[in-house]
């Protein structure tokens, strides 16, 4: 053995002097025989030496290696490759060794075999990559760098020589015993996931980046193509196997349960002893064979579950299903359809009382929403999707359903909540707490959302509203606000404008009757009439004048003085006597008691007629205050039915028809009553009927106007349009209040046309222009 030193003064070291002992430390490293801590850096050394020497000598021809041409690096010549082959030749005898010893084992044998041999071999491997360090630093380095295929650091090259040796051999008996565990775990037996977990991660270490030796990333295509690939086609033969067997014989609500607890096994499996990388494609095989493949069995299933109730059931086929891409699209269908059939089905029920019981049939609605929305909440996890399934369901039962067909219109349902609306609000016996009654408004709201025709709410609506303020029959102004605030949140604020301001008029009425007050105080007027007034804004009020006749001389002299004293205060307006909404209090001293009777001035108006005989016949009472016949008669009906009055012929017959101009009423002067307080301002059928067809006819009014200012603001824009096209924007546009019908659009049209909004362009009949 010789040394000597070069020009430099670096000692050379040839490989013939060191190889033998790290031959011989290999050895032990590979034996699993201890090692000192010096022995250690001996090793380390050897490998320093030999790599700083400046050459490499070829024992077989004695010629100098490439690596002595290399430049000087430090004032050395880095050699190694000669030390490189060996330490492969080294590694790739020793597991031609193991292999021997374990080509003939299968299963679980083979299984302990190669894990623990991997186990042993990988921490030999980087013990060896240790003490091999500086050849990994200097010569591997710089043989990379330089772009030379196959060279590793020792720790790879060991594993690329365990992928050629022994993996390649052994990986078949190696997978399919890993796989036949995995089938006995999914059977319920017990098996060594100390195993698995060995195996796996051999194969996820060999999946090393041989195209970039230094790379320190793990490409996994070892475990991919020699286990998962496998390892995917059995799972999905075993679940087709089994999911079909157990649905033959056990129903879908069992089979959900199964599918579940199949599923987080093989989460679990993944997170135990398999590579997280297969969590996703595993989950995909599973989802793909235990519920796509049963979409159908699944879909079938839902609409009895939705029958039954089962809101557990219905939880976990929505967390089945909703694995599967689209696989939720039927299920919504199949709910939307079932709310819509259930709403359809509950006011059926209801039958024809619902037609006048606006509670009954709001309550009926809110019934079946609140129900399948905390199934939705629940069960669908508030899915946007299900959210949008049972808002459609409900839209569709609400606006047609056997109380609109049987009105005949679509606009019952929200002249209904609007009457609903008005129970809550008006004071009654019956009113709840405030907290209570703000719930119950915002349950309306959840109603109100679902209704087409929000047009025909805010009528009837602002008509209710009305007379609630001019009848001091509002049980509180707080929720009175609340709700405008509600309708003006839904649907901005042009919707409740004139809300706003029929509250304004009443605090200004308010502020008017006190200065009235105080003007007659001041001009020492007196008045044996208790008398206040509420003075309207004409448009902002949805009231009309439909009643006319003479008042009583008890009456005319407050109604002058009270128009002198407002037209003093605002020239130039003009009061219309709403005589039909008028009201007030005649206290009798006719009767053995004394009764405090509340009265239209209609009524006031012929009661006071008999202070001055007991005895009218219709005629004269039609003559004197100058009213129609037909609202008379009805007037008149009203007190015979309440007693204050009587039939000279002594019939008790109240029908109308029975009564004739000539016929005679008299004050019944033995009225009794067990109340001191009696209400007799009940409404009249003709009133009430007529009120309710002039509300329609506003109703369809205010369409049009609103369909030829969204057709002028529509062309102004564009100029140009298309019949189709301007339909389509005119829906667009209008659709948040009410769905306007086609031909009304086309007449609307030809209005806009006849006033030279618009006109047909020449040679194109489908189109329409702008005229500025």
């Amino acid at each position: 053995m010789s040394s000597h030193y070069t020009p430099h003064g670096v000692r050379q070291t040839g490989l013939d002097e060191v190889w033998d002992d790290l031959h011989q430390g290999m050895r032990h490293v590979y034996q699993h025989q201890g090692m000192s801590k010096q022995r250690y850096i001996g090793l380390y050394t050897h490998v320093y030496n030999y790599c700083t020497s400046g050459q490499s000598t070829d024992k077989k021809n004695n010629k100098t290696s490439r690596s002595k041409q290399r430049a000087p690096v430090g004032g050395a010549q880095f050699v190694g490759l000669e030390l490189y082959k060996r330490v492969k030749e080294f590694l790739q005898a020793y597991l031609l060794g193991l292999l021997g010893k374990g080509k003939d084992l299968f299963g679980e044998d083979v299984l302990k075999f190669y894990a623990q041999q991997w186990d042993e071999y990988q921490f030999s491997s980087k013990v060896l990559n240790g003490f091999c360090a500086y050849l990994n630093r200097h010569w591997v380095k710089r043989e990379c760098d330089e772009g030379r295929r196959g060279i590793y650091e020792v720790y790879s090259l060991s594993l690329v020589t365990w992928k050629d040796e022994l993996f390649r051999p052994l990986h078949k008996q190696v997978t399919n015993a890993v796989l036949k565990l995995i089938e006995q775990e999914r059977h319920g037996d017990q098996m060594n996931t100390n195993l698995v977990n060995g195996v796996i991660n051999c194969y996820v270490e060999l999946g090393l980046n041989e195209d970039d030796p230094m790379s320190k990333t793990l490409s996994l295509t070892v475990y991919k193509e020699y286990f998962e690939k496998q390892f995917l086609e059995d799972t999905e033969q075993f679940y087709t196997r089994e999911s079909m067997d157990f649905l033959r014989d056990n129903p879908v609500t069992e089979y959900m349960r199964k599918a579940e607890s199949r599923l987080s096994e093989e989460t679990f499996r993944v997170q135990k002893y398999l590579h997280e990388s297969s969590l996703e494609t595993l989950s995909r095989v599973c989802e793909r064979v235990l519920i796509e493949k049963h979409l159908d069995e699944f879909y079938a299933e839902f609409q009895s579950l939705l029958n039954d109730d089962k809101e557990e059931d219905l939880a976990r086929m929505y967390a089945l299903v909703s694995r599967v891409q689209d696989g939720l699209g039927e299920l919504k269908s199949l709910l939307e359809n079932h709310i819509y059939t259930q709403g359809l089905s509950a006011i059926e029920k209801c039958g024809e009382s619902a037609l006048n019981d606006p509670k009954l049939y709001v309550q009926t609605i809110l019934t079946i929403h609140k129900k399948y929305n905390v199934l939705v909440i629940t069960a669908f996890k508030g899915d946007a999707g299900f959210v949008a399934a049972l808002d459609k369901a409900c839209g569709r039962f609400i606006n047609n359903n056997l109380v609109t067909q049987l009105a005949k219109s679509s606009t019952k349902s929200p002249e209904l909540l609007a009457r609903y609306c008005d129970t809550l609000l008006k004071k009654s016996s019956k009113n709840p707490e405030e907290a209570e009654l703000e719930d119950t408004l915002n349950m309306v709201m959840v109603v109100f959302k679902y209704v087409e025709d929000k047009d025909v709410f805010q009528k009837f609506y602002s008509k209710m509203l009305g007379k609630r303020l001019v009848q001091h029959m509002s049980a509180s102004d707080d929720a009175e606000a609340s709700m405008i605030s509600k309708l003006k949140q839904a649907c901005g604020f042009e919707y409740t404008s004139k809300l706003q301001r029929m509250f304004q008029d009443i605090g200004v009425s308010k502020d008017l009757n006190e200065k009235f007050r105080e003007h007659l105080r001041n001009t020492s007027t007196t008045s044996s009439i208790d008398f206040s007034i509420q003075v309207l804004t004409n448009g902002s009020w949805p009231f009309q004048q439909s009643l006319t006749f003479t008042l009583p001389a008890e009456f005319e002299q407050c109604h002058q003085r009270f128009t002198q004293f407002y037209g003093n205060r605002h020239s130039g307006r003009r009061l219309n006597w709403l005589l039909n909404l008028s009201k007030g209090e005649l206290i009798t001293n006719c009767f053995k008691n004394r009764y405090t009777l509340q009265a239209s001035t209609l009524q006031m108006a012929i009661l006071l007629m008999y202070n001055s005989s007991d005895q009218y016949t219709i005629q004269q009472i039609t003559d004197t205050l100058n009213i129609k016949s037909d609202i008379l008669l009805q007037v008149m009906q009203i007190l015979l039915k309440s007693k204050l009055l009587v039939r000279e012929d002594g019939q008790d017959d109240e029908e109308e028809t029975t009564l004739a101009p000539s016929s005679s009423l008299l004050l019944f002067h033995a009225y009794k009553n067990k109340k001191l307080r009696v209400n007799i301002n009940v409404p009249m059928k003709t009133e009430m009927k007529i009120e309710q067809q002039a509300t329609h006819k506003h109703i369809e009014d205010d369409r049009k106007l609103l369909i030829q200012a969204a057709i002028v603001r529509i062309m102004k824009t564009r100029k140009t349009l298309k019949h189709q096209q301007l339909l389509g924007e005119v829906f667009n546009q209008l659709s948040a209040r009410f769905n306007p019908r086609v031909p009304v659009i086309k007449k609307c049209i030809d209005i806009l046309i006849e006033k030279e909004y618009l006109e047909r362009q020449e040679g194109e009949k489908d189109s329409y222009q702008y005229l500025a």
